[in-house]
């Protein structure tokens, strides 16, 4: 009886040892099922990043294989080492600041740029084998690791809106309505209508089977429109290992700046999604800090360095893995599974990239509200706290950046702690971050 069982639970131990599956909380379809809805939430990096970098001079079929390859590569090295349910991917925003403002505003080839891209990854290698970047974490008080999960969740609902049609630029008021009598922004109302109802009567897979509902809604409106359904995927020889080999160019200030500009985008966005998503989920220790956070913080730095070689922008931790998360995703399959989905998306890249903005929109929507629980966890009544926290979680979204948010929440928490008596609950190294922040706004 003994080996029947054993040989029963045999291959949910080796789960468990590849991925930190528990069999006791966990469910390999829900696992599965977190995975895809992560992927389909983040599939338009692969349309997206070859877009935007293709605008500096890179070739842009390559840069489909190489997003999708070093999505792969990243996202696997985060199931199997750190266990987690995140997927890496290259940085929206980080992909803008390489190509508008490195290349095309400084004048500095695509070259150069990788090769700054390349160096901010070993600098992240060491940080995190030296602990610095727990070290920040930890430092972070409690309620701004609170407010971090909800500004995260109302950006993720503002990315979720726009990509949808709902919210719109306006150059009068900022933003506006969109036309939601029509289009995208009606076929998002209706995905919003019934990703609700789903979740409202708890269906399993609710967030996925909504994102799949509003694709086929919007093949009749033209709004989803397959150009095929297999390709082959293009060569990554042209981006491949083209760093910039002139001395002079490397140990530029120039060089300098853009490197640590890299560095503090991409290190505070990673520590806000890797606090805010764990700790909404309850993936945290008994201080409220993030599990395995360390091996999280070296599955990025390790895509970043892996992506600069392929020829690719910063990787960095996607906040959509948020919704696979509300989806139940617990464990490193989780990560597994949206690395999975990315292997099948280089042969099948017509049906990804055809799933509309329209179709993921009530998905984050939905992610945002369920990252809004953590509020009822801040202490309103003190003053010395929330004002802090509430600049953290309004900011995101106001400044597009959870960065943004996150640096001046944590700013605004020494300064009026200090200017009100209440120091002594600061420790040293939030000084150290709050110093560098103001030179980082001052100089950069």
């Amino acid at each position: 009886m003994a080996e029947t069982k054993t040989q029963a639970t045999e291959p949910k131990g080796w789960l468990t040892k590849l991925f930190g599956f528990n069999p006791s909380t966990m469910k390999v379809s829900t696992e599965i099922v977190a995975g895809i809805t992560t992927f389909l939430a983040m599939s338009y990096i692969l349309a997206v990043n070859p877009s935007i970098l293709a605008d500096c001079g890179m070739d842009k079929n390559a840069l489909f294989t190489t997003t999708a390859v070093a999505s792969i590569l990243a996202t696997l090295v985060m199931a199997f080492y750190a266990k987690l349910p995140f997927a890496l991917a290259p940085g929206m925003g980080l992909n803008a600041f390489f190509c508008y403002t490195v290349c095309l505003g400084m004048g500095y080839t695509w070259q150069f740029a990788l090769t700054a891209v390349l160096i901010e990854g070993i600098i992240f290698i060491i940080l995190t084998l030296t602990s610095v970047r727990e070290a920040i974490v930890n430092a972070l008080p409690l309620s701004l690791r609170k407010a971090i999960g909800a500004g995260i969740g109302l950006f993720i609902a503002l990315i979720g809106l726009k990509s949808g049609g709902i919210v719109v630029d306006d150059p009068a008021t900022l933003v506006n309505l969109g036309d939601i009598t029509s289009g995208a922004g009606l076929l998002s109302i209706i995905g919003l209508v019934v990703t609700g109802i789903l979740v409202i009567l708890n269906v399993p897979g609710a967030l996925l089977i909504g994102i799949i509902a509003t694709a086929i809604i919007g093949i009749p409106m033209g709004i989803t429109q397959f150009q095929g359904f297999v390709d082959t995927p293009p060569s990554m020889k042209p981006i491949f290992c083209q760093f910039d080999t002139d001395m002079s160019q490397i140990f530029s200030l120039d060089m300098l700046v853009v490197v640590f500009t890299f560095l503090f985008v991409d290190m505070f966005d990673t520590i806000g999604t890797l606090v805010g998503v764990t700790t909404k989920a309850n993936m945290t220790d008994k201080d409220g800090k993030p599990v395995r956070m360390n091996q999280a913080f070296m599955a990025d730095a390790i895509g970043t360095v892996t992506g600069a070689c392929l020829g690719t922008s910063t990787v960095t931790t996607y906040v959509e893995s948020a919704s696979g998360v509300a989806q139940g995703g617990r464990s490193g399959l989780t990560a597994f599974s949206v690395a999975a989905c990315f292997v099948l998306a280089l042969f099948f890249a017509p049906i990804f990239t055809a799933i509309p903005g329209s179709a993921v929109c009530p998905v984050l929507v939905f992610v945002g509200l369920f990252m809004l629980s953590p509020i009822k966890d801040i202490p309103l009544d003190d003053f010395s706290e929330s004002i802090p926290a509430f600049l953290t979680l309004i900011l995101m979204p106001m400044t597009y950046s959870i960065s943004n948010g996150i640096l001046l929440g944590l700013v605004s928490y020494v300064i009026l702690n200090i200017c009100t008596g209440k120091a002594k609950k600061i420790g040293w190294f939030m000084y150290v971050l709050s110093i560098l922040v103001i030179l980082k706004y001052i100089f950069l």
